[in-house]
């Protein structure tokens, strides 16, 4: 890949109405242009986990914006329950779009955030140019995710001081000393019981994803991206995904980490993607008719 370029970086932030009040949603913008991407996080991870690939996506002449899903990061995080969904996630990208006059967008994620993305492509497929899905969760993850997010639900619910305890601990390492991306791990440890709880419980019993016959009327382009020996985002998931897409292709990533560590090949393919799917549409062929 080329050298990244310098892109200009903004921080906003735009408002959700809902029955149960106002939400304060807080994005960052990289780059300009019409070519709009949106990034989403995993489950409880900050949007400045995808800084780098936002930069990158960018300096390549994309119009970047990773945003923090309400519950993430610096949005706002209400206790209730019932404003936690998939569904209402995938709401708020289109809500952002809206604020942002963007009539379209590749729109990815990362575990989460690819269902999120799916979800999207649901509800709003005018919407949506392309999708980016790293390491979905869906039918093949079921009994992992229970295993994995069950106790945090039990631990936020009824030890909360252990929360808060981890969430103290975590703060007194410094950021500047750390990887990039063991800083993200940190920030992701900083959660508060009750909206942690509040925030599990209502991903945890609601749809998770669009269903199989839903996936297979999504006909925007996709790039689907499975890990290896991950037991919570199987890459089984992932290629069945790919496979259930009508226009889909599947990349292998060489390890769990292998995007946050070293990035450069799948950010090559994201590169590639995106700039396809905002490629103008070549004019169809003039036939030369010929007389009888």
């Amino acid at each position: 890949m080329s050298e990244r370029v310098l892109v200009s970086e903004k921080v906003g932030q735009f408002f959700v109405e809902s029955d149960r009040g106002r939400d304060r949603l807080e994005y960052t913008e990289y780059g300009a242009g019409e070519a709009w991407v949106v990034l989403l996080p995993g489950l409880l991870i900050p949007r400045r986990m995808h800084d780098g690939l936002a930069r990158t996506l960018a300096s390549s002449g994309a119009h970047v914006v990773t945003l923090d899903l309400l519950g993430h990061g610096r949005s706002d995080k209400p206790d209730d329950p019932l404003v936690y969904s998939v569904t209402s996630f995938a709401e708020q990208v289109v809500a952002l779009l809206d604020h942002l006059g963007a009539t379209q967008a590749v729109v990815g994620g990362t575990s989460l955030g690819g269902n999120v993305a799916l979800e999207v492509a649901a509800i709003a497929p005018s919407r949506v140019r392309g999708l980016i899905v790293e390491m979905p969760v869906l039918d093949n993850a079921l009994e992992a995710a229970i295993v994995a997010f069950a106790p945090l639900l039990l631990t936020a619910r009824f030890l909360p001081f252990a929360v808060s305890g981890v969430r103290l601990a975590s703060r007194r390492i410094p950021r500047r000393v750390v990887a990039a991306w063991i800083g993200v791990a940190l920030d992701s440890l900083d959660q508060q019981p009750r909206p942690m709880a509040a925030y599990v419980h209502g991903v945890f019993f609601g749809r998770a994803a669009p269903p199989v016959k839903e996936r297979l009327r999504m006909k925007a382009p996709a790039l689907v991206v499975g890990h290896p020996r991950d037991p919570i985002h199987p890459a089984a998931d992932a290629e069945l995904l790919a496979e259930q897409l009508p226009n889909a292709r599947f990349v292998r990533a060489r390890g769990i980490l292998e995007w946050r560590t070293r990035p450069e090949r799948l950010d090559l393919e994201a590169t590639r993607f995106v700039l396809e799917c905002w490629r103008p549409a070549r004019p169809a062929r003039r036939v030369r008719r010929t007389g009888a």
